[in-house]
C-alpha cells in the first residue's frame, strides 16, 4: 500500500510539471504571435510607403503590383507555358474539373462541398503553411461550382500587408516567377470580395474574429465590400468613390434592392477573376463550418429576424455583403465608423469579464464580454456566435455561457502535437457537433511527454531569437539594475527587465532556467541570454533581399547579397 502512494504522488507530480510545461509552452507561442501582430499593425503604414513610393524607382507606380484602385488584375495577360501539366478548367467548372484539382493537389477526406454538404470556411486560407496557393485554388473552384453552398468568410490574413510578413506573398513570388505579381494583385481584389460574416437559418452568426459593442449586422449590410484591399490601410480615393458621392442620396430602397444582386455579382465577379488562379496551388489552416441540407437559395439582404426562418427549420445561409467603402471628406465620421466596425469583425477576441475593451495585445479589435455577446445577438434575433482567429489545444472552444464558439481547424498549428484541429457540423436543429483531427501520423505515435518536450523546445527557440532580436533594448534593462557592472542581477531584477522590454505577459521566473544561467551566488548572468542564438540565417537574408528585388525589379546576385550580410554582420552572429 506504501508503494502504491508513493508510486501515486510521484505519477501526479509528474503529471503536474508536465502540464505546467505545457502550459507555458503554449502561452509563449501564443504570446509570441499576438506580438508579431501588433508589430505587423505598426509597420502597416511602413510597408504602405513602400508601396506606394519605392516602386517608382524604376518608373513604375504602385499599381504595376498592389493597388487600391478598382480596376481589377488582367488575368487575360497570364499565360500558361507549354510544360504546364497540370489540370486544365474551363468554365463553367464541373465536377470533374474539381475532382482533378484534388486528384492533382491531395486525396481529401470529410466529405467534399455539394449540395447537400454545404460548407462555410471562416476566413485565414493564406500565411498558414507552404501550400496556401493550392488552398485557396481549391476554395475558390468549389466557390464556383457550388455558389450557393460554399461559403467563403475574410479573414485578418485575407490582406497583402499581412501577406506580405506571413509568407503568401513570398509563397506566391517563388511559385509564379513570371506572373507572380499579377497574380498576388488578382487575389487581393479577389479577398476584397469575400464577405466578413456569415448568417445561418437567421440564428448563427459566424465572422472570423469577433464583435464589439458598436457591431450593427444591418450597418455593416450596407457596406460595399470591395472598396478596400486591406483593413490596415485606408483605400486611396477611386472613381467609385466619387461616384458613390455623387449619388449619396440613394434612398434605403433603392440601396437595399441594388444589393439584393450583391452575392451574384460577387459569384459573376469569382468567376471572372479567379480564371487565372486554376494552375496555383495551397494547404493551410482555415476554420470549416459544415452544415447539411442547405437550400440552393440564399438570402441576399437579411432582415435577420425569427420570421425569415423556414419553415422545415432547413438552415438557410446568407452572406452578410461588406466591406468598407472609402468615405468622402464630406462624411468622415461613416468612414470611420466602417472601419472600426471591419476591424472589429476581423481582429476581435472574446474575454471573459463584462464589457468592450481595446484589444492591446494584439494591437487591433477588441476584448468583448458575456454581456457584448448576448446584447448583439439579442439586438439581432440571433442565438450563437461562432468564430475563429485563436488557435486551441483542442480545436474547439466554448465560452460567454456556451454563446460564443472558437473553431480551429489547423492541427499542428504552432508545432507538431501542439494542438488538434476540429471543425463543427450543423444539422437542421442548428446544434453544434464537433469533429476533432490530427493531421499528422507521426504525431499519433508520440506519447503526452514527448509532444510536449518537441513543443517546448520549439517554443524556446522561438522565445530565444525574440531575445536576440531586442537584445540592445534588453542589455540597457539589465545594466539599470547592474549598477556595479558585474553582469549579474537577480531573478526579479531579471524577470522585471524582460517583460519591462518584451511585454509577453509569461511567467519569466519559471522560464528562466531553460533561458539563462545562474551564477555561483544565485544571482542571474543576465549576458548567458544571448548565448549560442543565431538571430537569422544567410538563407534567409538571402531569400528577403530577393523578396525586396522583385518588387523593385532590380536584378541582385547571390555572392552581392552575401557581401551585403558579412559588411554589415558585426558581432559574427
Amino acid at each position: 500500500m506504501k508503494a502504491a502512494i508513493l508510486i501515486q504522488r510521484w505519477y501526479r507530480r509528474y503529471i503536474a510539471r508536465l502540464e505546467m510545461r505545457r502550459r507555458y509552452t503554449w502561452s509563449i507561442f501564443q504570446s509570441i504571435e499576438y506580438a508579431g501582430e501588433q508589430e505587423q499593425l505598426q509597420l502597416s503604414s511602413f510597408f504602405s510607403f513602400m508601396l506606394d513610393n519605392f516602386t517608382h524607382l524604376n518608373g513604375n507606380g504602385p499599381d504595376d503590383y498592389i493597388t487600391d484602385e478598382g480596376g481589377g488584375a488582367k488575368y487575360e495577360l497570364i499565360e500558361v507555358c507549354d510544360s504546364y501539366c497540370g489540370p486544365h478548367l474551363s468554365f463553367p467548372l464541373s465536377v470533374s474539373h474539381t475532382n482533378a484539382l484534388l486528384g492533382a493537389f491531395k486525396e481529401q477526406q470529410n466529405g467534399l462541398p455539394s449540395a447537400d454538404n454545404p460548407y462555410v470556411f471562416n476566413g485565414d486560407f493564406v500565411d498558414r503553411g507552404k501550400k496556401s496557393v493550392e488552398i485557396i485554388i481549391i476554395l475558390f473552384a468549389f466557390l464556383l461550382l457550388y455558389p450557393d453552398h460554399m461559403h467563403l468568410n475574410r479573414g485578418n490574413h485575407e490582406d497583402h500587408i499581412m501577406n506580405l510578413r506571413y509568407g503568401f506573398t513570398k509563397e506566391v513570388m517563388q511559385k509564379y516567377k513570371n506572373h507572380g505579381r499579377d497574380i498576388l494583385q488578382l487575389l487581393q481584389d479577389i479577398f476584397s470580395l469575400l464577405p466578413v460574416a456569415t448568417v445561418i437559418d437567421n440564428k448563427v452568426l459566424i465572422v472570423h474574429g469577433g464583435i464589439s459593442d458598436m457591431t450593427d449586422l444591418h450597418f455593416l449590410d450596407s457596406i460595399e465590400r470591395h472598396k478596400v484591399k486591406s483593413a490596415l490601410r485606408l483605400p486611396r480615393q477611386s472613381m467609385d468613390c466619387i461616384m458613390v458621392d455623387r449619388f449619396g442620396s440613394l434612398s434605403r430602397s433603392r440601396l437595399a434592392s441594388r444589393n439584393k444582386g450583391s452575392v451574384r455579382r460577387r459569384n459573376q465577379l469569382m468567376r471572372n477573376n479567379s480564371r487565372s488562379s486554376s494552375s496555383s496551388s495551397s494547404s493551410s489552416s482555415s476554420s470549416s463550418v459544415c452544415s447539411p441540407r442547405v437550400p440552393s437559395r440564399n438570402l441576399h439582404h437579411p432582415s435577420l429576424s425569427p420570421s425569415m426562418l423556414s419553415p422545415t427549420h432547413i438552415p438557410q445561409v446568407s452572406c452578410l455583403d461588406s466591406i468598407f467603402s472609402m468615405a468622402t471628406p464630406s462624411t468622415p465620421p461613416r468612414e470611420k465608423e466602417e472601419w472600426k466596425q471591419i476591424v472589429d469583425l476581423l481582429w476581435s477576441d472574446p474575454k471573459i469579464q463584462n464589457g468592450c475593451t481595446p484589444n492591446s495585445f494584439r494591437g487591433g479589435g477588441c476584448y468583448f464580454g458575456p454581456d457584448v455577446t448576448r446584447s448583439l445577438l439579442q439586438k439581432h434575433g440571433l442565438s450563437l456566435l461562432i468564430r475563429s482567429h485563436q488557435c486551441k489545444q483542442e480545436g474547439y472552444e466554448l465560452c460567454h455561457d456556451g454563446q460564443v464558439i472558437t473553431i480551429f481547424s489547423a492541427s499542428n498549428y504552432y508545432e507538431e502535437g501542439s494542438n488538434r484541429g476540429a471543425y463543427i457540423r450543423l444539422g437542421p436543429d442548428l446544434i453544434p457537433r464537433f469533429f476533432q483531427y490530427q493531421v499528422s501520423h507521426c504525431t499519433r505515435k508520440l506519447t503526452l511527454h514527448q509532444r510536449v518536450s518537441v513543443a517546448e523546445v520549439s517554443a524556446l527557440k522561438a522565445l530565444q531569437e525574440k531575445f536576440f532580436a531586442h537584445r540592445s533594448e534588453l542589455m540597457t534593462s539589465f545594466q539599470q539594475y547592474d549598477k556595479n557592472n558585474t553582469g549579474r542581477i537577480t531573478s526579479s531584477e531579471w524577470a522585471q527587465a524582460v517583460e519591462s522590454v518584451l511585454r509577453l505577459d509569461l511567467p519569466w521566473r519559471t522560464l528562466r532556467p531553460r533561458l539563462a544561467r545562474l551564477a555561483p551566488d544565485g544571482n542571474v548572468e543576465y549576458l548567458s541570454c544571448f548565448d549560442n542564438i543565431c538571430l537569422i540565417s544567410i538563407e534567409e537574408f538571402r531569400q528577403t533581399w530577393k523578396l525586396f528585388s522583385s518588387h523593385l525589379r532590380v536584378a541582385v546576385e547571390d555572392s552581392a547579397i552575401d557581401d551585403l550580410a558579412r559588411s554589415i554582420d558585426f558581432n559574427k552572429d
